[in-house]
């Protein structure tokens, strides 16, 4: 065989040029963080290009990456001020890409009795079209023109090629991928797909007009595999889903909690999205009451458009479900929901606009600060305090040996992830029987960190005789961001009874504080002047680390760890857009909000 180098200077000899190879990007054994999105919608998707998105996942992948672009709205351009390491953009199978094609006369979109309507400047016909779309999606009844075969794999073959087309190995990372988009009686069953590769791909996505049964994703999951596609799944806004996401008795699709049903599940969707633009479902006040800090950026609603909260929040919250699950094991029907943990965005505008003093909003009619404040015109209060409680979004952190889709989607099976609310803090956590108080003293702590325990993610078993496990946690403030108040551990166990229990233990202050006898640890303070929309970093450090061993570990109980790291007070996006138009904040909202990161758990089993 002739060597590329040598093919190569001989075809530069004659004039012509030779292809250059790509450098496979040295791997870290240690791993470093890389920081994305996977749940971005575009101009693609049926709901983002009504309500006003600009873009499709060409300008989406470019401002992941820097650039400008077009954001809708008021005409003001997205433009993200630290550039993203990896992006997929999962745009809603169902009727995937159909409605922009309306407005091309060539197209059989165009000819769609709804398509005048969409395309039209009547901002109430264009909604009423959108109701009637969106209520046929949610009653499974397929419309014969947007959702053609035709139209489906010729869409589906331009998502491949967008996604190969911004993969840049090392650099900037990309998956094919999209959102499944369950939503039976408006409660939220949606998942976003993504495949490691772009190679043996099916010709379309799995709508849930289709099927909206998990357990039918599911099986069409696993077949993708046998046909040579690796895929993975992640489910999302369980705080929408009345109790629906992790089900208490049977499943939506009628499934018995089964040791076969949480394998499958397992198997199939090993992390969870605790955080995005819908709000953050690590946990609610209602079960976790003496959670301080369990009230943050609730938004409870259902999807449906009268702003009617979930009746249920049990399975509906992770962290119950976290240690539900335990029990389920423990009666050996195995654990459906051990789930590692990122945050995400859910934007319908290309842009994740995760920087809260950077926020454009979830959909495009949201780029004018006004309507993200008072919602578009002519909306309800209940709509538009909707729109207010809207987050900025959130992001995930993976630890991964590189930036290449083989690393990424490797460490999200194993689950070595964490959620951020949007802040790009750096956090470790690692569990073992086997290390010291001086342990992250070490010049070499993160190489024995792996060598002696497991990261984020993993599992221990067996403790030996009269030994706790401990815990190294490790936590560096976002370059350029907040300072950091504390770090927590949120243990989940079964006491003898067998009945599901919770604690929260502060593991590390900032400032030199020390909590109080009862435990009681004095808040940290807020430097937030709401007349300007500034803070000042004068509180809290830049990084925090220990190492914690649990004081009350019972070697025979099962338990759930997980880390907790929170940021100083600083402004909410909504303070931002205040101080923007010269209003005075929105008396329904906080001024301030403390971010955080939430990493996937470590799993103690007997």
């Amino acid at each position: 065989m002739t060597d590329p180098k040598t093919l190569s200077t001989a075809l530069l000899a004659i004039g012509l040029s030779f292809p250059a190879v790509a450098a496979e990007p040295d791997l870290n054994p240690q791993n470093d963080v890389y920081f994305g999105n996977f749940h971005i919608h575009s101009s693609w998707s049926f709901d983002a290009y009504i309500n006003g998105a600009a873009t499709g996942p060409d300008g989406a992948y470019r401002w992941a990456k820097g650039e400008e672009i077009p954001g809708g709205g008021d005409g003001t351009p997205l433009k993200i001020k630290v550039p993203l390491d990896w992006y997929i953009v999962a745009d809603h199978a169902e009727y995937l890409g159909a409605l922009p094609m309306m407005a091309d006369e060539d197209s059989p979109a165009s000819k769609h009795p709804l398509a005048d309507a969409i395309t039209g400047d009547d901002p109430k016909a264009s909604f009423d079209a959108y109701t009637e779309i969106l209520d046929g999606i949610s009653n499974r009844n397929k419309d014969p023109i947007l959702g053609s075969d035709e139209i489906s794999t010729d869409i589906w073959s331009k998502v491949i090629k967008n996604a190969d087309k911004h993969y840049e190995p090392g650099k900037f990372t990309t998956f094919v991928g999209f959102e499944w988009t369950s939503n039976p009686s408006w409660q939220n069953l949606h998942r976003i797909v993504f495949f490691k590769g772009s190679e043996n791909l099916p010709d379309k996505p799995l709508s849930a007009v289709d099927t909206d049964v998990p357990e039918e994703l599911w099986a069409w999951m696993n077949q993708q595999r046998e046909n040579g596609a690796e895929v993975l799944a992640v489910p999302h806004n369980g705080n929408a889903s009345n109790g629906l996401m992790f089900p208490t008795e049977q499943s939506y699709g009628g499934s018995a909690l089964t040791e076969d049903y949480a394998e499958n599940r397992m198997r199939n969707e090993p992390v969870y999205e605790i955080t995005q633009i819908k709000g953050t479902s690590e946990t609610h006040p209602k079960l976790s009451p003496n959670d301080e800090f369990g009230g943050f950026e609730l938004w409870d609603y259902t999807l449906a458009s009268t702003a009617t909260p979930p009746e249920k929040k049990k399975g509906g919250y992770m962290r119950e479900a976290l240690i539900r699950g335990l029990k389920l094991e423990a009666e050996g029907n195995g654990n459906p929901f051990k789930y590692g943990f990122i945050g995400d965005s859910d934007t319908h505008n290309s842009a994740a606009t995760i920087e809260e003093d950077n926020y454009s909003g979830k959909f495009g009619f949201e780029n004018d600060p006004k309507h993200r404040l008072e919602g578009p015109p002519g909306v309800s209060e209940a709509a538009a305090k909707q729109v207010r409680q809207f987050s900025s979004g959130g992001v995930a952190g993976v630890w991964a040996g590189a930036n290449t889709r083989e690393e990424i989607f490797e460490a999200i099976a194993r689950k070595e992830t964490y959620a951020t609310s949007g802040p790009r803090l750096k956090v470790r956590f690692f569990g073992g029987f086997d290390y010291g108080e001086n342990s992250l003293a070490e010049s070499d702590w993160l190489k024995a960190a792996y060598d002696k325990g497991v990261p984020m993610g993993g599992d221990l078993t067996a403790a030996p005789d009269g030994k706790a496990p401990s815990f190294l946690i490790h936590a560096m403030k976002e370059a350029n961001g907040a300072n950091l108040d504390r770090i927590q551990i949120i243990k989940g166990w079964l006491d003898e009874n067998g009945e599901p229990q919770e604690t929260i233990y502060d593991v590390a202050l900032s400032d030199g504080r020390k909590a109080a006898e009862d435990g009681d640890v004095p808040p940290v303070g807020n430097t937030v002047n709401t007349r300007d929309a500034t803070y000042t970093n004068d509180i809290g450090d830049t990084q925090l680390a220990t190492v914690w061993t649990d004081p009350d570990f019972q070697a025979d109980q099962r338990a759930v760890y997980y880390a907790r790291v929170l940021q100083i007070p600083t402004p909410r996006w909504s303070l931002y857009d205040a101080v923007k138009l010269g209003v005075e904040p929105p008396k329904d909202l906080p001024t301030s909000i403390q971010e955080r990161a939430w990493t996937s758990p470590i799993w103690y089993t007997p």
